[in-house]
């Protein structure tokens, strides 16, 4: 019964995924002709997709082999309204589906998109970069999902099924070469080890010389290319049928990552160049008036950006059948453990200011169990299903930095600069920090030092291992959920899900400075009257604002003496209700209209972080829950003898206390945003046309996406404001106003026994901006990427032989700008005369960003037995 209906699943997903992007090496006879056989399990059982009141983006294997999709990342090709993006770390992956999603470079941030693997939880988007391997097929849900996926999915759900174990025996082997020295080898074997139990087992490995130049000054960095590819993957799986009513599968999978990502190339160079290149350092050369460079590749580090990755995990599913009941009890465990460790490269130049070394010291490991039981069954007029889920998890986060030598010379000319800009008596000069932090300094002596009178006598920031923190969050979670479908009359249905979700975390940790770290910052700190007294030509008040900003600038969180062996020690539990409630009506076989409303929820959390508001650290570092109130309005229509799928939404999403990871130049900081809205329309069409194998298909996101209006008051940390005070009323960032893909797919016999297939797949977004703060110099323009694929193989299967290209266009864009540490400010202390803290002719900034992939292009041969 339960292999049976495994196939069942098989062969709709495989007529979903032709009809939403790609019929790629599927054989002819497996080619539907009509929507019908489209079957999803967004509710946690099988149904037609034109019943389930959900947006759900659908795709098989064949479909996402179309498209050239390997990982989560290349997904977004595929789907409207998704974008999926990295920054300083493979591990920093995040997803966002209408504009909303939540940046990654936080690992005590739970994402705002769940993703889900074989019915099993993943708490952050970076599990889901790696080889997915073979799979049945994936399913995009938008909008809040917590009923049935969880707490952690207000924004959506990416549901990747991975292709089962088969009693019907077969091989796979898949080799790829291609450009950027890359080439891959997979392969894969499924059959009947008995007559009740089946194996698979999928292997592969993939390597690519990285998409980055990097110009490396005097090293000690060796690699002068970044962001390459070098990782190997295992998953072996056994299906067991003990009975007629009875089925467990069992998964065991591991992946390690050996690579080095990820540099950023300069998009615009601000003033502080000069520095630089006065110690002898190299960025990308600014352009006159400082404004935008040209694209490139080429970046400048002169410190290694090595990461490993090792994740590795065990599940089991059981569903026994109950037929008195006519139900089924699933039940689902899991262990997971996730491991990740950097090196980096902190000022994206080849000075050695700031780094941090791949020896363990910076990185972060997740370890979890998680187990679901549930009971669904169905009557006459009722489907209906409950359930429990409970998660224990544990993250540990080490982060460590060194100070390079050019460290106190650069800071030194970077604060004596802007001293000289305001008062040309006071030379730009290395020696400004020896000058301040001299023991008992007057003010006579500061401004002796200053202009070189005498030489500098105080401590400056040494060099070598300067941080290492350590955090530890352990997470524990149960609920409760129920989610049931009335089906009033044949054509009247009403869907109520309900969820309690219980939560509690506790964070430990130690912050401490390495060796003599913080004498120079403690030193300053001392000096601070006479200091101010120098600076104001007598007048300590009229100095004092200048000598704070100076004390700010040698009190950096990293060189802060009022974290040398800080114990925090904190705990927060809470319980929420979330659910949905949805009403569908059939006017026919062939139009369905449907309304739904939901709520959804994503746990509070902390900042595992060093951050501080002025000098002084934060109390706490927890954050609040968010939460979404989500509407929807939906037309399903299944058109022209079955043969035309058009379905239209419309959605009205409203986010209170909307969990923003931004970066304040110095830290990374979750601030709870009081209010997101995001309004706009879903459309997907797909058409099987009259000419056999030949399938057109697309889809287009319509979304205004904003922040309410809110005062620094308003905020958890009034002090972030500043870096926040273009937000309210703005468009948020990624959240193009228009997203729209297309696919033209063929796939048929030519005779002789071959098949011959091509697919051309799409998509184009407006412009967006890809910065949480949402400064100009972060806009992207509006752009398209363009995948394609020809194919040649036997009309049996046995082989296919592929030439594909991604990005063919070789389309140039930002995937996340950022702000370059310590080179330049964008915001001022003060407010604009547009009321924010933002002045465009004051912003002497040099940002940087991680960079979208270049044209790729090779050829794929497989083989199946």
């Amino acid at each position: 019964m339960r292999f049976n209906t495994r196939l069942r699943t098989t062969v709709s997903a495989v007529a979903f995924g032709a009809a939403f992007s790609i019929a790629g090496a599927a054989a002819a006879q497996d080619a539907p002709t009509s929507v019908d056989d489209i079957i999803v399990t967004a509710q946690k059982r099988e149904q037609s997709l034109q019943e389930v009141p959900i947006v759900v983006t659908t795709l098989s294997q064949e479909a996402l082999d179309g498209a050239g999709v390997k990982d989560i990342k290349d997904l977004q090709i595929l789907t409207p309204g998704m974008t999926v993006t990295s920054t300083q770390s493979e591990a920093s992956t995040t997803a966002r589906i209408r504009g909303v999603g939540t940046v990654g470079d936080n690992p005590g941030l739970e994402s705002s998109v769940g993703v889900v693997i074989d019915g099993v939880y993943r708490s952050r988007n970076s599990v889901g970069f790696g080889d997915l391997g073979e799979l049945s097929r994936i399913e995009v849900l938008k909008g809040p999902q917590g009923t049935l996926f969880g707490k952690n999915t207000s924004a959506g759900v990416i549901n990747i099924i991975s292709e089962a174990p088969s009693f019907s025996p077969e091989a796979n082997f898949e080799a790829t070469v291609g450009n950027f020295g890359a080439w891959g080898v997979t392969g894969s074997v499924t059959g009947p080890l008995s007559d009740t139990v089946a194996g698979r087992l999928y292997v592969g490995t993939r390597k690519r010389d990285g998409f980055y130049d990097v110009v490396t000054g005097n090293g000690p960095r060796t690699e002068t290319d970044d962001q390459n590819q070098d990782f190997w993957t295992a998953r072996g799986q056994l299906l067991i049928l003990p009975s007629e009513n009875a089925s467990i599968r069992l998964i065991a999978d591991y992946t390690k990552r050996d690579e080095y990502c990820c540099v950023a190339t300069q998009v615009r160079v601000g003033p502080t160049v000069g520095i630089v290149n006065a110690l002898g350092g190299q960025i990308a050369p600014a352009t006159p008036g400082f404004g935008e460079v040209p694209f490139s590749r080429t970046a400048y580090s002169n410190r290694g950006t090595g990461q490993t990755m090792e994740d590795m995990g065990l599940s089991a599913e059981a569903n026994i059948d109950i037929p008195s009941w006519n139900a089924t009890f699933t039940s689902v465990t899991s262990w997971r453990s996730w491991e990740g460790v950097n090196g980096m490269d902190l000022d994206y130049s080849t000075l050695d200011i700031m780094y941090r070394e791949n020896n363990g010291g910076y990185g972060y490991s997740l370890d979890n169990v998680t187990q679901e039981f549930r009971l669904a069954g169905a009557t006459d007029k009722l489907d209906w299903l409950f359930g429990v889920f409970a998660t224990r998890e544990q993250i540990r986060r080490d982060d460590s930095y060194y100070f390079g030598a050019h460290y106190t010379p650069f800071l030194s000319m970077l604060l004596s600069s802007s001293l000289n800009a305001a008062n040309p008596a006071i030379p730009i000069s290395p020696a400004l920090t020896g000058c301040v932090t001299a023991p008992g300094a007057t003010a006579a002596g500061i401004v002796g030092c200053v202009t070189g009178q005498t030489a500098p006598t105080g401590p400056g920031f040494g060099t070598g291992h300067a941080v290492q923190d350590l955090y530890t969050q352990t997470t524990q979670s149960v609920a409760l959920f129920t989610n049931n479908t009335w089906r009033v009359t044949d054509k009247f249905d009403i869907t109520l899900g309900l969820r309690y979700t219980m939560d509690e975390k506790k964070l430990r940790g130690l912050q401490t400075n390495v060796g003599t770290n913080g004498l120079a910052c403690g030193s300053a700190i001392g000096n601070l009257t006479a200091l101010a007294t120098a600076l104001g030509q007598g007048n300590p008040a009229a100095g004092m604002g200048a000598a704070q900003t100076i004390i700010g600038n040698m009190c950096l969180p990293w060189a802060n003496p009022l974290y040398n062996n800080r114990r925090i020690s904190e705990s927060f539990d809470d319980g929420e209700l979330s659910g949905t409630i949805k009403a569908s009506y059939k006017f026919n076989d062939s139009v369905m209209l449907y309304g739904s409303y939901a709520k959804g929820y994503k746990s509070f959390g902390y900042n595992m972080d060093r951050v501080q508001t002025g000098i002084t650290p934060n109390a706490s570092l927890l954050f609040p829950s968010e939460t979404v109130d989500s509407y929807e309005i939906g037309l399903k229509n299944t058109l022209f003898n079955r043969s035309v799928l058009l379905n239209l939404t419309y959605f009205d999403q409203t986010f209170e206390d909307f969990q923003l990871n931004t970066f304040l130049g110095t830290a990374f900081v979750v601030e709870s945003i009081p209010e997101l809205t995001s309004r706009g329309v879903d459309a997907d069409f797909a058409w099987f046309t009259p000419v056999e194998g030949l399938v057109l298909s697309g889809g287009v996101t319509y979304t205004d996406t904003k922040y309410g209006d809110f005062t620094a008051a308003d905020l958890t940390v009034p002090g972030n404001f500043p870096q926040l005070s273009l937000l309210p009323g703005a468009r948020a960032s990624f959240a193009p106003e228009w997203s729209t893909t297309a696919s033209i797919a063929f796939d048929r016999s030519i005779g002789n026994g071959l098949q011959f297939g091509f697919n051309l797949t799409g998509k184009y977004m407006t412009e967006f901006n890809t910065g949480s703060d949402l400064l100009p110099y972060k806009m992207q323009d509006g752009f398209g990427v363009l995948n394609g694929r020809i194919s040649l193989g036997s009309d049996t299967d046995r082989w296919v032989l592929e030439l594909w290209g991604q990005n063919i266009t070789d389309t140039e864009y930002k995937q996340v700008a950022i702000n370059q540490p310590l080179q330049g400010s964008a915001f001022q202390t003060t407010v604009q005369p547009d009321g924010s803290f933002y002045n465009p002719a004051r912003d002497t900034q040099t940002y940087a960003a991680f960079l979208g992939q270049p044209r790729t292009y090779g050829l794929t041969l497989r083989l199946r037995y």
